[in-house]
């Protein structure tokens, strides 16, 4: 038995159970695991992939196997009118066979019809690999060693080399851009692109301005919105909004972008970012396995002033503010922006993490240290 055949991935026991009644979508980032997941959950599943032609004209002819447990869709939302050929078969045919639909970029940006799908499909969101799933395979201090060093996308996580991780990501992001972004939009000057996806991997924890990034890359604001859009997208990187509700002071409009591959934030001086953006990161799987899991709505934020005062992280449940995260290398002394926002805004749970933690420690105003690497195994749930 592989390795990978050893992960428990989070998702599946819920999909497995949406899929008897359910048209089931699932998204993430490229080379997540998607296809895996979706081909290891039965033995005789029919998988077809709509960038292979053989698997094209199959589709066209509507030839699958009508006694298989399960059908698999990989990238299927290339197709003209998917979601409307979809809900076709389903309200015709019905279940069984089980259908599910896999893809590496947002499916709701592709080929956007009349017809939806509403009612008949529950959606996911697979995320590259998390500390607890990396847990089945590793002790914590070796597992968060491979996620610091090679990701959490499978086959670098897997292979446990840095020098492999280096080589992987750019071929990574090569078949990103020059497949997926010319298959969801016209884009001429790839380039730029690459050019953006550094200065943003330079600017992980800072506010992102579009005019002046614009500036740098010699285009209009306009166009670099909509790149980052793209980049979205494609689950490249997600952005984090500001909060301003009850909030005092005047807050900045600007977000922040983190990467789906926090490895990429790798330059001199950027161990404290790159951290950032692994809890970043956490902190918005988490919130994603509660929304496709449980309905609950939840979304991430940052708090921060014009004079500069500033919490790395507010998590809101249901809108109601839930947490607020501060993040720290190996700073044990606590932060003094809890106490500023301590009567600008009420939040239950306030959290200072700390990587290198050496005593977790709670003070009289409710605010507690963590060592980074326990919460993570712990998370939101």
């Amino acid at each position: 038995m592989s390795e990978w055949s050893l992960m428990n991935r989070s998702l599946v026991s819920y999909i497995l159970t949406d899929l008897e009644t359910k048209i089931v979508l699932l998204s993430g980032p490229r080379q997540s695991g998607k296809t895996t997941l979706a081909r290891g959950l039965y033995p005789n599943a029919d998988y077809f992939n709509y960038d292979y032609a053989p698997d094209r004209i199959a589709l066209k002819e509507a030839s699958w196997r009508r006694d298989s447990s399960l059908v698999i869709l990989d990238e299927v939302h290339k197709m003209d009118s998917w979601k409307r050929w979809l809900k076709g078969i389903y309200d015709v045919q019905g279940i069984p066979p089980r259908w599910l639909v896999t893809g590496s970029a947002k499916l709701d940006t592709y080929k956007k019809v009349g017809d939806s799908l509403a009612g008949r499909f529950f959606q996911y969101s697979l995320f590259p690999v998390d500390f607890k799933e990396a847990l089945v395979l590793f002790e914590p201090k070796e597992a968060f060693r491979r996620l610091w060093e090679c990701s959490g996308f499978p086959e670098p996580f897997l292979n446990g080399d840095k020098v492999f991780y280096d080589r992987w990501k750019q071929s990574h992001l090569d078949v990103i851009l020059r497949e997926d972004l010319i298959d969801l939009a016209t884009i001429r000057d790839i380039k730029k692109i690459e050019l953006l996806i550094e200065l943003l991997s330079r600017r992980v924890g800072s506010t992102v301005s579009y005019s002046n990034l614009a500036r740098d890359l010699e285009c209009d604001a306009n166009t670099v919105k909509r790149w980052l859009q793209l980049l979205e997208n494609l689950y490249i990187i997600f952005r984090v909004t500001p909060y301003s509700k009850n909030v005092a002071r005047a807050i900045l409009k600007d977000s922040k972008y983190y990467f789906y591959d926090y490895c990429r934030v790798d330059f001199p001086n950027s161990e404290g970012a790159k951290l950032e953006n692994l809890v970043a990161l956490s902190l918005y799987r988490d919130l994603s396995f509660l929304r496709d899991t449980k309905g609950i709505k939840g979304s991430l934020h940052f708090l921060r002033t014009k004079e500069g005062k500033e919490i790395d992280f507010l998590v809101v449940m249901n809108q109601v503010p839930h947490s607020l995260f501060e993040v720290k290398y190996a700073d044990m002394n606590l932060s003094s922006q809890f106490s500023y926002f301590e009567n600008k805004i009420e939040v239950p749970n306030r959290v200072q993490l700390v990587l290198e933690c050496n005593r977790e420690k709670s003070y009289p105003n409710g605010v507690k240290i963590r060592s980074l690497v326990s919460w993570l195994h712990e998370g939101l749930l």
